[in-house]
């Protein structure tokens, strides 16, 4: 063995002098190369690189410990991941047709979209919602809205993710609700909520109440569906917003894993045991164009959980340590020039996904850099997955870029790389901490910044945009929100209110705000008001009282 890796050595010595060196003198590289984590991309890999990887420990075998090659033995072979397609928009009315529209399509599971009130715990007929009803997802009010969204959907036989973070639970007590009236064990709902507050702070804004009790209602929703939702994944920690905000993949790696941390750590006060929830721990990611860095992201991601929950949080059930993750190509990647170029960049991100070995995809559409997908725009996203699982052939191995000198060597790069970030914001006090002192956010704006600089320098070349652009550009049809949508919802809204019984809402707000104002478990009463049809804006309102509202720091 030693005398082969003396071979190797002499012969890359040899074609460095003899071919790499005469041709050099002829033709100068373009520039130099680097990852979006700023990792040096060297112009050969070769069997060197990789000379420390210990096969069996560090790499292993798919379905076992540190689950770098994936997390099911035989991966898409036995089941392919599932189809997504993130869909809502106007009154719930509109988006149960586009929901029946999508599995009819052969779509595998739902994917809700809120509009920015309901994100906020806002009421529709709220001053600060008025052009916001309706927008960027479906407007839901209140339970009866939720049942309308559902309403011909069997919720046992369909897996739904639901993109709410403040009011998670207030929504995923919704949905149980609606389980309860089709009579559907709530241990047959399946699905996740997105519940990462955290992140809101860093990346993407829709906080309602400070970190601290915003972390509570986050952690009682997981603590709640471990003992009553057991096939729910009650959270779904997101390196997604803080990459499409714009971080690098190493600091989207880190972020995320800093924020889990504090979850976990949060959930265990609760004194339920990390195998307890664990298993139900669930991830989104995003997908970025650096073909080989995302596939060796995904990785990477898979060995550092394995790692962190065995060692550190010192889990024995393997299911703890396995990293479950749903990834959506990037929505920040999307340019609204040649808006039909990013059909490639989705495909071509997806087909990273795929080979990183992702357990549920949704694309980004064509089209979402100018309004909310067509159905058109959609189908085709839909049709892209299909043909990467059916006709491109790179679902029937395991982990089929396993072993590239490149790939391994980067994934090991980046797994040292975010753990460095992780160690950083550790030493600061934790995820809480680094956001209270604006650490995560300045870093993400330094790095958007950067990157915005390069596009605008030219030495980052954007197709379509500063570099092969078309004068001519057709106007590509988009979809728009039905102009009536908000009004309609408002009415009804109204005429639900006339119409439900007040003094079961007074008493069950009572009992909430009782809840708040103490320690307990926020999930029952939450669940309560629920049921006695009160609103999101007049549950998180009585919230707002209780725990205030959050105001970021100066200088942001």
């Amino acid at each position: 063995m030693k005398e082969k890796e003396k071979d190797i050595t002499e012969a890359i010595k040899a074609w460095e002098e003899q071919v790499l060196k005469p041709a050099l003198a002829r033709l100068q590289e373009r520039q130099e190369f680097s990852t979006s984590s700023g990792i040096p991309v060297e112009r050969l890999y070769t069997p060197e690189d990789t000379a420390d990887l210990d096969v069996v420990d560090s790499l292993g075998f798919p379905g076992q410990y540190p689950y770098t090659r994936g997390i099911y033995p035989t991966m898409y072979r036995s089941q392919l991941w599932t189809m997504r397609q993130y869909a809502g928009m106007g009154t719930a009315e509109e988006s149960n047709e586009r929901f029946r529209y999508l599995l009819k399509e052969g779509q595998t599971g739902l994917s809700v979209a809120f509009d920015l009130p309901t994100q906020m715990g806002l009421d529709s007929d709220d001053p600060l919602a008025e052009g916001e009803v309706g927008q960027v997802g479906v407007a839901i009010d209140s339970l009866a809205d939720m049942e309308t969204l559902f309403d011909g959907i069997p919720l046992d036989r369909v897996t739904t993710s639901m993109t709410i973070n403040a009011p998670a639970a207030i929504l995923v007590a919704m949905y149980m609700a609606v389980g309860d009236k089709q009579q559907v064990a709530r241990e047959r709902l399946a699905g996740t909520v997105q519940n990462d507050v955290l992140k809101e702070y860093v990346a993407r804004g829709t906080y309602i109440f400070p970190p601290g009790p915003s972390l509570r209602l986050a952690a009682d929703l997981i603590a709640y569906c471990a003992k009553h939702v057991p096939r729910w994944n009650p959270i779904s920690i997101s390196g997604y917003h803080i990459r499409d905000a714009g971080a690098s993949a190493a600091q989207e790696m880190a972020f995320a894993f800093a924020n889990a941390i504090a979850y976990i750590e949060a959930v265990r006060r609760r004194h339920l045991d990390v195998d307890d929830f664990a298993p139900r721990l669930s991830w989104i990611f995003n997908t970025h164009n650096n073909f080989f860095e995302e596939v060796a992201k995904y990785r990477a991601l898979r060995r550092m959980w394995a790692k962190l929950m065995r060692e550190r949080f010192q889990a024995k059930d393997p299911r703890s340590w396995m990293f479950r993750t749903h990834t959506q190509t990037g929505g920040s990647t999307l340019m609204a020039q040649q808006p039909e170029n990013n059909i490639v960049r989705a495909a071509l991100q997806a087909l990273a996904a795929v080979l990183g070995g992702v357990q549920s995809l949704a694309l980004s559409c064509f089209d979402e850099a100018l309004a909310i997908p067509t159905e058109g725009a959609q189908r085709i996203a839909l049709r892209t997955q299909q043909i990467i699982a059916y006709e491109t052939g790179v679902v029937d191995t395991v982990d089929p870029l396993a072993g590239s000198y490149y790939v391994e060597a980067l994934t090991d790069q980046l797994e040292q790389k975010a753990w460095g970030i992780v160690e950083e914001i550790e030493a600061m006090g934790g995820s809480v901490a680094a956001i209270d002192r604006g650490y995560m956010q300045r870093t993400i704006q330094e790095e958007a910044y950067r990157f915005q600089r390069e596009v605008e320098e030219g030495k980052r070349i954007i197709v379509g945009v500063n570099r092969f652009g078309d004068s001519q550009e057709r106007r590509t049809p988009i979809f728009r929100v039905n102009p009536e949508a908000a009004a309609n919802q408002k009415a009804k809204l109204a005429a639900f209110r006339a119409r439900r019984r007040s003094p079961t809402v007074r008493q069950a707000m009572i009992h909430l705000r009782e809840a708040a104002l103490g320690e307990e478990d926020l999930m029952e009463p939450i669940l309560g008001a629920v049921k006695a049809y009160a609103t999101i804006g007049e549950i998180c309102g009585l919230l707002r009282e209780v725990f205030g509202e959050y105001k970021p720091p100066t200088g942001l």
